[in-house]
């Protein structure tokens, strides 16, 4: 089993700033990507960044050039540092983590709790 703590969300006024992060743990050896994703009120979750153990990147549409994804592997923890935020960015927001090696072998498709992000304008 991986279990995923996140932190780091809550209330910012629309322009400012805020960075989540998300560590996993359990017997993991390696974790393939790790990334975020929000889910809005009535609204499907959709992808907001996720980061490949090769450094690879993949953004939103709705958050590119507002968001930066890093990962320090030796904690097995993922950072989501968000700027020129805005109110339309308050969401519930997700870590993932897919693809991990753990002393059972690979797993796949862990999810956080959730952090709230509000944004007020």
């Amino acid at each position: 089993q991986v279990q995923l703590v996140e932190s780091g969300g809550g209330l910012v006024q629309a322009g400012g700033s805020l960075r989540l992060a998300c560590t996993a743990s359990g017997i993991i050896v390696r974790i393939n990507a790790m990334g975020w994703y929000r889910q809005a009120p009535g609204r499907q979750r959709e992808l907001v960044a996720v980061i490949t153990s090769d450094s690879n990147t993949n953004f939103g549409d709705s958050v590119k050039g507002r968001v930066t994804i890093s990962r320090d592997n030796a904690k097995n923890t993922v950072y989501l540092q968000m700027n020129s935020l805005k109110p339309e960015d308050t969401a519930v927001y997700y870590c993932n983590v897919d693809k991990v090696l753990t002393g059972r072998g690979y797993e796949y498709d862990y999810w956080g709790q959730g952090t709230q992000v509000t944004v007020s304008s």
